[in-house]
């Protein structure tokens, strides 16, 4: 009877230490979430308090409250510009993901082409797109310059990453798969890009937030010119009418764009890496 209960206490020991890790994951990752909403609850709290003891004029800084009150108010203005700005910025996206793939796998099959076709990307990224804008504007229609501009800006960090990862596979397991001369789209649909996918989603998650900060360059030039109905298009409106609250607004509307951007590709990245992969696995150090 007593060697049975010991089994029995054994058995439940694990279990318990078990219980008692998930408890503390699940303790961190609530400080994890709370401590930043708290600091920027703290920091809207002040802003608003600076704001009404100062008595600054909503035309010179806005409180927190006139942008939640401007939002709510103007929220059809502003939200079918945030729906143009969105559209804007995933079409870009896409197809920055779909050509920088693309052109990665093309690298990594060979040196030559590598040289060959390397130095047009990086012109293309070290090339200032707010200064290619207006010529853009001038040779396409408004709404494909603003893509163009954001494509452009969203495919050098895919390319990048996708190509260090192409190129980071691991030469023992090369090495093996060349043994058993395995072709080489085997190689690399089962080996190089497995490997490539942590770069991958790095790289996406830049170009998320870079896909919408090209669309919002090309719309405030577009919108300079009177052309546009994007969030930065309504920017610049609400300066030339001195509307500072509705700036603010479209302003806010944009930070929470990017920061849900990145939050959806990083939830992505954990779910495609979480389970075999180190950099998504969410374990502390």
């Amino acid at each position: 009877m007593s060697e049975a209960r010991e089994a029995g206490s054994a058995a439940d020991g694990p279990r318990l230490d078990e219980r008692v890790d998930a408890a503390r994951a699940w303790r961190a990752r609530l400080v994890e979430i709370a401590l930043p909403l708290a600091i920027f609850a703290a920091a809207l709290g002040l802003w608003e308090a600076v704001v009404r003891l100062r008595q600054i004029p909503p035309y010179i800084l806005p409180a927190p409250s006139v942008i939640a009150e401007t939002l709510v108010k103007d929220w059809s203005v502003l939200s079918a510009s945030l729906l143009v700005t969105l559209s804007i910025t995933f079409e870009a996206l896409i197809a920055a993901t779909v050509g920088g793939v693309a052109l990665a796998i093309l690298l990594s099959q060979s040196k030559w082409i590598e040289r060959a076709f390397l130095p047009f990307a990086i012109v293309l990224q070290v090339t200032p797109v707010i200064a290619i804008a207006p010529l853009l504007l001038v040779w396409l229609e408004p709404s494909t310059a603003v893509l163009v501009c954001a494509f452009l800006v969203a495919f050098f960090p895919v390319l990048a990453n996708t190509a260090l990862g192409l190129a980071s596979t691991d030469y023992n397991l090369v090495d093996l798969f060349e043994i058993y001369r395995a072709p080489r789209w085997k190689q690399l649909v089962y080996l190089r890009l497995p490997s490539a996918l942590p770069y991958f989603f790095s790289g996406l998650r830049i170009a998320g937030g870079l896909a919408l900060i090209g669309a919002i360059v090309a719309e405030l030039a577009a919108g300079a010119a009177g052309q546009g109905t994007g969030l930065a298009f309504r920017i610049v409106e609400a300066g030339f009418r001195l509307n500072i609250p509705r700036m603010f607004a479209a302003l806010a509307l944009i930070s929470a764009t990017g920061i849900a951007i990145y939050g959806f590709f990083t939830a992505l990245s954990t779910m495609f890496l979480g389970r075999w992969h180190e950099s998504a696995g969410g374990r502390e150090r």
